[in-house]
Parts: structure tokens; C-alpha cells; sequence
């Protein structure tokens, strides 16, 4: 039987930075205001790059440290809900950019939960036969959504990318768990980004209270896909949504030895990019070793929701 597991990791982030006191001078808000309500100081923001630039800077970093050249990989998967071109998808891009050689390659758009949909097809086209070498991306550029004049969305959002290599291994050395997936369509309208010039808007307090009832129970259910509890977990990298609501499942999640990503309160919530942004951190600090039990969930918009446990490269 054949599995699938991430070889290595790699995230971008535009050098401009954003701070809470820059936003005071566009809008009504202040550091105070902002950090009390979600928890972030800092966000970074795309000026000339595009999101090809974002998702292939990253895919770059993560293609150098898996030891494999660009033609050796046979998937590339972005996930992204900012896309701008339709055609050719920015997976097909971003390929075009590597020197990737006819790879399958295609875009998938489940907003915040986007990185863990496409790890997980990612995973599932490995266990069919269909790939051996997958490059699975998760980019946003969320500035091109922003009202610059509405101070409940503008202080949230930034841009960046993440990125894995995931490649094929024999089932007992495989380092992706079963995906635990899903949705709320009856609650679709609670993250909105509509249009030809779309900008995002989004029911804060209805997201608040979905987010932090409704997810520990299934993170804790992609725990015991994977066969562990959550306790044997060693990091738990949420989608960086707002830092209230990571706080809160993950004092519900019962993992008390792992780490917690909380890379919003310097990045923003990058949507799909927020969770290979802030895994790739934490292993680049160091703060999570090779082998290493993880569990990924990412939620929001849709509302869908994915997560699995995988192990760390």
C-alpha cells in the first residue's frame, strides 16, 4: 500500500508590513481596539507581487528543501480564493514558473480551509497511484478583498503564502492522517466575497460562536482518524482566523504539551495560506522536530472545515 508525506515546507510573506497604528491613519481603530477583538499587531502586504508571486516564492523555498528538482513533481495543487485570472489556474502558473513538465495541476477554493482540502487530495491522488511528487500550495493575496473603510475587515486580513513537497512512501512510513472534512451551507453567508470587484464581509459574531463550538469536536475527531488522542499531539496549527477563537479550541482540544500556532497576531488571517505560513514557521524556529504528531485544521468560509494529523518533515 502507498501513503503520502510532507518532505518539506517553505512560506513568503510581502515586505511590507502593515501595523495597527498604520491602520489608524486609514480608518477608525486604534492597536487597542484591534488587538482586544482579534488579537493581531502586524499583517503583510502584497504591493507589486501578485498571488503567482506569493504562491510561487513559497513553492520555491519548499521545492529547495525537499531535495527534488522541479521536474520531479507530477501535482501541483493552490489553494486560494483570490485568484483574479481563470484561466490558466495559478496552479498552471505557478508550474509554468518552476519548470514544472506536464504536471496535473489545479486550484481549489474552500477559502480558509483550502490548505487541508488540497493536502488531502493531494494525499488521496498519492494513495491512488496517480502521483508520487505533489506540490501543494496554499496563497492568498486578501488585500485585493479589502474596504480599506470598513474597520471590521481591514484590520483582519493580510497576504502571504505556504507551501509543501509531499511525495509517496510505503504505508508505514506514511505522514498524513485521514482528512476530516466538511461544511455548513446553511450558514454560507457568514464569510461573503462577491463580485467582478469583490470586497469581503463577514458576520463576525456568527463565525465566533460556529468556530468555537463546532470545531474542537472534529479536530478531536482527526486526531483519532490518525489513531492518537489529542494529548499525544506535539503542535496544533489552526487557520489563523483571529486569535480569541484559536484560543478558545485549543483550550477545548485537550493537547496540553502541543505547541500553538499563533502566527495572526504578526501575519493576519492569510485565509488557506495562514496554515502552511505558520507550520513552516514553526519548524524553521524549531519549535517542532521531524516525526513530530500535527494537527492541521482549517475552517471559515463556506463554513468548511478540514483537518487531518500529519508528521512533521
Amino acid at each position: 500500500m502507498t501513503a503520502s508525506r510532507i518532505v518539506s515546507l517553505g512560506h513568503y510573506q510581502p515586505p511590507k508590513v502593515l501595523t495597527n497604528d498604520d491602520l489608524a491613519k486609514l480608518v477608525d481603530t486604534d492597536d487597542e481596539w484591534i488587538r482586544s477583538r482579534v488579537g493581531i499587531r502586524t499583517r503583510h502586504i502584497a504591493v507589486d507581487e501578485t498571488l503567482v508571486d506569493l504562491a510561487t516564492e513559497a513553492a520555491q523555498k519548499a521545492l529547495a528543501g525537499s531535495g527534488y528538482h522541479a521536474g520531479d513533481i507530477d501535482l501541483v495543487v493552490v489553494a486560494t480564493c483570490t485568484a483574479v485570472e481563470r484561466s490558466p489556474n495559478t496552479a498552471a502558473a505557478v508550474a509554468a514558473r518552476l519548470g514544472v513538465a506536464s504536471p496535473a495541476a489545479y486550484d481549489i477554493n474552500t477559502v480558509c480551509s483550502g490548505f487541508s482540502y488540497a493536502l488531502a487530495t493531494a494525499d488521496h491522488a498519492i494513495r491512488a497511484g496517480s502521483a508520487t511528487k505533489a506540490l501543494v500550495i496554499g496563497a492568498e493575496r486578501m488585500s485585493d478583498t479589502l474596504d480599506w473603510t470598513d474597520r471590521t475587515t481591514c484590520v483582519i486580513f493580510g497576504d502571504g503564502a505556504g507551501a509543501a513537497v509531499v511525495e509517496a512512501v510505503p504505508d508505514e512510513q506514511g505522514g498524513i492522517g485521514p482528512v476530516v472534512w466538511g461544511s455548513t451551507p446553511e450558514k454560507g453567508d457568514a464569510v461573503v466575497i462577491t463580485g467582478w470587484d469583490p470586497t469581503i464581509s463577514q458576520q463576525g459574531q456568527s463565525v465566533f460562536r460556529w468556530a468555537t463550538t463546532a470545531i474542537a469536536p472534529l479536530a478531536r475527531e482527526a486526531c483519532h482518524k490518525a489513531g492518537l488522542e489529542p494529548s499525544d499531539l506535539k503542535g496544533f496549527v489552526p487557520h489563523q482566523a483571529n486569535l480569541r477563537i484559536i484560543d478558545a479550541i485549543a483550550a477545548k482540544l485537550g493537547a496540553p504539551d502541543a505547541v500553538v500556532a499563533r502566527d495572526v497576531v504578526d501575519s493576519g488571517n492569510t485565509s488557506a495560506a495562514s496554515i502552511p505560513l505558520a507550520l513552516s514557521k514553526l519548524v524553521e524556529r524549531g519549535e517542532l522536530s521531524s516525526g513530530d504528531p500535527v494537527l492541521l485544521f482549517g475552517f471559515g468560509g463556506g463554513l468548511a472545515y478540514a483537518g487531518q494529523v500529519v508528521r512533521c518533515p
